[in-house]
């Protein structure tokens, strides 16, 4: 047990953290913003290591690798797809044995084997395919080797293995430096998820604006060292603040109490005497059926993650297609990923400090509107993005008919801004979405299976890029079934119908919407939840050392 002097029993956590021996912590030694600075500069590398891969793949498959547009599309999905899935496994064995610290550090050295591999895979020639004669395509291109493709695919797939490691406990431990008993953490701690998108999005912009630019116009090797160098900083930083982090002690496997309303028999002693296992206490009951509750609206969060994904695959390629120059300097397609990033900064800023204070005053829910709607609102926002990139992409379509470019593919005399209303208008939505679905199934997971309840979050991106894989195969595959039939997505994105397949994620998204407006209606939030934190308090009450107060109100609900 941590000492201190004077040090009282109040002084102690109430939330049940420990440290790694398993002992009570004093409040004032660890937790905090003091502990989650460690956490969140870690966050910050890691962003910026991940995102350097995946932010330029496509164009790496494409140029580099010498697959074609669907291909390539599929193959970054698909991985992308495996990232957000792996997390289930981790979150499992992160609440059930190993704990969160622990299942952290054993994916970190997993993960940045998988960088090291992918760095020997761009720097060393007879890992790579000769470059294509005379720059052309088709023939002119020679495949890649099944000893090329196995190196660095299998660089991107150890990446996922510790990616599912990492992932569902980074987060999971930073909120767990704020004691939800203790109403001035509790205060902080609805702000953190704000804060923590912010670090991310801050390491995603450094990786497509600088890092991309290094890998289109310096050296792959450069652009894929960097950021490995930055996980290897960013994982030190992270062990640093050991000292100073607070645990939660495993709780079991949250496997082992899956169900719904037929499991209120399972808490039930019968009279005959049964083995032990067979028995659940009440609370693993209700544990349970909290999660089940989620999954209704976990698989309407998969076409929204579906959206989010056109934007690393489809958008680049569009850019590849237009005028990429300002003066001399040229524009790398994946760079204009920076716009949503920095979109989604300015936005979530606007959101915590102007229109949560703003709108709590009418709503008393200390997050301003529910996180229901928070989500609501992100996705119709990612409707009107999608018809607005249908409607850019036929315009440019009717440039390349009208100048007879359709045939002769390659770049348009276009400037590649006009993309920039469909970045701009998706960052908008992820700032209301992202956030929000992360921070939901956060909060409403079960204490025992916060890890879990995290996954989920990510979950619904693995099975977001999985469907986008399959959606995109079975468009190439129906529309181009007919002789002399031009498949609307095309290595030519000139003579393709790009536009046609965002006007159908449209209209998918509007049907998920509905869909989800339905299971929202009928969802009721977790009881420890709903209770809201008193912030009539005037800002200058808390600065002056006031006191926020916790009252048992139910919040509204969605």
């Amino acid at each position: 047990m941590e000492n201190g002097a004077g040090a009282g029993d109040d002084e102690y956590t109430r939330d049940g953290s420990v440290d790694l021996r398993g002992n009570p912590v004093l409040r004032s030694k660890r937790g905090g913003w003091k502990a989650c600075s460690f956490i969140v500069v870690y966050e910050l590398f890691e962003r910026m290591a991940y995102y350097g891969i995946a932010s330029n793949l496509v164009i790496y498959l494409t140029e580099k690798l010498h697959q074609g547009t669907v291909e390539a599309a599929n193959n970054v999905t698909n991985w992308s797809g495996t990232v957000f899935i792996t997390p289930l496994i981790g979150a499992v064995v992160a609440d059930a044995w190993l704990g969160r610290y622990w299942t952290f550090v054993a994916g970190s050295a997993v993960y940045l084997m998988g960088m090291l591999l992918l760095t020997l895979a761009v720097s060393v020639p007879a890992l790579k395919p000769p470059p294509c004669d005379g720059g052309g395509g088709g023939a002119a291109c020679p495949r890649a080797s099944a000893l090329q493709l196995g190196v660095y695919f299998g660089g991107l797939y150890t990446i996922a293995l510790g990616h599912g490691g990492t992932k569902p406990n980074i987060s999971t431990i930073g909120a767990d430096q704020f004691d939800d008993f203790h109403p001035p953490e509790k205060l902080h701690k609805l702000s953190f998820f704000n804060w923590w998108m912010f670090t991310i999005f801050l390491g995603i912009l450094f990786s497509t604006t600088v890092l991309v630019y290094l890998q289109d116009n310096v050296s792959w090797t450069v652009g894929y060292g960097i950021p490995t160098l930055g996980l290897m900083v960013s994982v030190a930083v992270f062990l640093a603040g050991t000292p100073l982090y607070r645990h939660k002690v495993p709780q079991g496997s949250p496997l082992a109490t899956m169900g719904m309303a037929f499991l209120n028999k399972a808490a039930v002693k019968p009279a005959a005497r049964l083995p032990g296992w067979t028995l659940c206490t009440v609370t693993q009951v209700e544990e349970t059926k909290q999660i089940v509750k989620l999954v209704p609206l976990l698989a309407t969060m998969v076409v929204p993650c579906t959206l989010v994904a056109q934007a690393g695959t489809l958008f680049v390629k569009q850019g590849v297609t237009l005028d990429r120059r300002i003066g001399k300097f040229h524009v790398p397609p994946a760079s204009l990923g920076a716009f949503v990033t920095a979109t989604m900064l300015v936005c979530i800023v606007l959101y915590d400090r102007f229109l949560v204070p703003a709108v709590r005053r009418r709503t008393k829910n200390p997050r301003g509107i529910t996180l229901l709607q928070r989500i609501s609102l992100g996705m119709l926002l990612q409707i009107v993005t999608m018809v607005v990139t249908s409607v850019v992409e036929s315009r440019r379509l009717g440039y390349a008919r009208r100048h007879g470019l359709v045939a002769a593919g390659g770049q348009l005399p276009v400037t590649i801004f006009i993309l920039l209303p469909q970045f701009v208008l998706l960052g908008v939505a992820d700032a209301f979405l992202v956030v929000g679905q992360i921070e939901f199934f956060y909060d409403q997971a079960p204490e025992s299976m916060k890890s879990l309840g995290t996954a989920m979050s990510l979950t619904a991106y693995g099975a977001g890029n999985l469907l986008s894989s399959a959606i995109l195969a079975a468009v190439e595959r129906v529309t181009g079934g007919g002789k002399g039939r031009t498949p609307w997505v095309t290595n030519n994105l000139n003579a393709s119908r790009l536009d046609y397949y965002y006007a159908f994620l449209a209209t998918l998204a509007a049907a998920n919407l509905l869909a989800f407006v339905v299971h929202s209606c009928k969802y009721s939030y977790r009881v420890e939840s709903t209770e809201t934190i008193d912030v009539d308090v005037a800002m200058d009450d808390v600065q002056g050392g006031g006191v926020a107060r916790v009252k048992s109100e139910a919040a509204p609900m969605a």
